[in-house]
């Protein structure tokens, strides 16, 4: 199974950015989907993930600011980002987890390749 991510670029302070990510290949099911941010020097955070029935989760820092969707016909999770802030900036990763065709009983976490994010202020 690959994620593939998209959207990423460079936006002031203020403005918006739409992340998507794409999952494809020897998918048997998806439980949550979500976006992780690694900053420079720092460790890798969760953003905000979606379950499989639609609840979210936010990081405090991007509530009322992010919001996380998915499509589940077509094994994508999105990230609609607002008000951006400068340290919004990092490298947004898409996570899913659930079980391929492979081996259906072993549960899988899967990781996208990474967008960069930068806000300038």
């Amino acid at each position: 199974v690959q994620l593939q991510a998209s959207g990423g670029g460079l936006v002031q302070a203020g403005g918006s950015l739409n992340l998507s990510c794409i999952a494809s290949g020897s998918i048997f099911s998806i439980n949550a989907m979500g976006w992780y941010r690694q900053a420079p020097g720092k460790q890798r955070e969760l953003v905000a993930d979606i379950s499989s029935g639609g609840s979210r989760n936010y990081a405090d820092s991007v509530k009322g600011r992010f919001t996380i969707s998915r499509d589940n016909a077509k094994n994508t999770v999105y990230l609609q980002m607002n008000s951006l802030k400068s340290e919004d900036t990092a490298v947004y990763y898409c996570h899913a987890d659930g079980r391929d065709l492979l081996n259906i009983r072993i549960p899988r976490n899967w990781w996208g390749q990474g967008t960069q994010v930068t806000v300038s202020s």
